[in-house]
C-alpha cells in the first residue's frame, strides 16, 4: 500500500507520563484514518506530532517521504491540522477570518474566493458572510474553521474531535464535506469521540493508554471480536446489567440506550439470560443476538489482554 503518511515507533513522555508508546502506522492517499479511544489515549498527542507542532521524543513520521520531525517546515502547506479549539477571531467575520488564514499562505483575492465559495455552499454558511464569528453556532463555528483550514488546499487535514458538542444536523453537514474532499483526493486523518462517525472511516486505529491496540478496518475489527453480542431489550437496563454481568460465560455488559449489550462465550447464553432476568423478576422485552456495533468491538477489544 502506497503511503501519504507513515509513522514509526512513535514514542511521547511529558515528564513521568506517557502519553504515546510505541505507535506505528501508515495513512494511504486519500483514506479516511480514525483515531479512536477514550480521553487521555494518546489522539491529542499523536494529531500534534503529525501536523509537526509538537515532537516526539522517539519514532519517525514521514509525509509523502518527507521527515516531518526533522523538516516541519517543509511539510506545512501540504498539511491543515485543526485542533479542537479552532483559532477564530470571534470579532471578525467569516469572511474576515476566511481571508486572514489566506494571508498566512499568501493566497490571492481571486483564489481565496473560488476556493471559499464551494466550501460555504456545502456547507450552508454563504448566508452568513458578514456575520461576526462570535455570532455563530458552534455547528457553524467548526464549519468556518474547517474552511479556513482547507483555504491553502492541503494534501492532507487533521482533525481533533471536529464535531464534539456540535448538533446532529451540522455533524451530518460536516461528514458530507468530508466523503467530498476525501473524493477530491485529501487525505483525513480524524480523531472522534463519537464511535458511529468511526463506522465511516476506511481504516481504525483502536488507542488505550498511549498505545496502538488494533489498526484495521471497522468490518474487521468487528470480526476480531471473539464471542457472541446479545441484545436485551427493558425499560430497566441498569437491573438487567447488574443481574446478568455476574453470569456465567457473560464477559461484559454495558448500557446501551433502551436496553444491554452483553457479549457473551456463544449465543446458547441466550435460554440463561432469559431464566435469570425472569427469577430476579427484571422486566424485558426481548433477547436476541446482534451483530457488533464499532462501539461494541471497541468496549470488547480492550478487555482482551494487551
Amino acid at each position: 500500500m502506497t503511503s501519504e503518511i507513515a509513522v514509526e515507533h512513535l514514542t511521547k513522555r511529558f515528564g513521568t507520563t506517557t502519553a504515546v508508546l510505541d505507535v506505528s502506522f501508515t495513512v494511504a492517499p486519500g483514506e479516511v484514518f480514525g483515531l479512536v479511544g477514550p480521553d487521555g489515549a494518546g489522539k491529542s498527542t499523536i494529531l500534534r506530532m503529525l501536523a509537526g507542532v509538537m515532537k516526539p521524543d522517539r519514532g519517525t513520521i514521514a509525509l509523502d517521504g518527507v521527515d516531518v520531525v526533522v523538516d516541519p517546515d517543509r511539510v506545512k502547506e501540504h498539511v491543515s491540522y485543526m485542533p479542537q479549539r479552532f483559532g477564530l477571531y470571534e470579532d471578525l467575520t467569516v469572511d474576515e477570518n476566511i481571508r486572514f488564514y489566506s494571508d498566512l499562505f499568501g493566497i490571492d483575492a481571486a483564489t481565496r474566493e473560488a476556493r471559499a465559495r464551494p466550501l460555504l455552499d456545502a456547507s450552508g454558511m454563504t448566508a452568513f458572510r458578514k456575520r461576526l464569528a462570535g455570532q455563530l453556532s458552534g455547528g457553524m463555528k467548526q464549519k468556518l474553521g474547517l474552511t479556513c483550514s482547507l483555504i491553502h488546499a492541503p494534501r492532507v487535514l487533521l482533525l481533533d474531535e471536529p464535531t464534539t458538542g456540535v448538533d446532529p444536523v451540522s455533524r451530518r453537514d460536516f461528514w458530507r464535506i468530508l466523503f467530498d474532499l476525501r473524493e477530491a483526493g485529501v487525505t483525513l486523518v480524524i480523531a472522534t469521540a463519537y464511535l458511529d462517525e468511526a463506522e465511516r472511516c476506511n481504516r481504525l486505529a483502536l488507542l488505550h493508554q498511549g498505545r496502538l491496540r488494533y489498526c484495521d478496518t471497522p468490518a474487521a475489527l468487528k470480526r476480531q471480536m471473539s464471542g457472541a453480542l446479545i441484545v436485551v431489550f427493558s425499560p430497566a437496563p441498569r437491573a438487567v446489567r447488574d443481574v446478568i454481568k455476574e453470569l456465567p460465560g457473560i464477559r461484559s455488559a454495558i448500557m446501551v440506550g433502551d436496553g444491554v449489550h452483553a457479549v457473551a462465550d456463544g449465543d446458547q447464553r441466550i435460554a440463561e439470560l432469559r431464566r435469570a432476568l425472569t427469577a430476579a423478576e427484571v422486566p424485558f422485552s426481548g433477547i436476541e443476538p446482534a451483530e457488533p456495533s464499532v462501539e461494541d468491538a471497541f468496549m470488547a477489544l480492550l478487555k482482551e489482554p494487551a
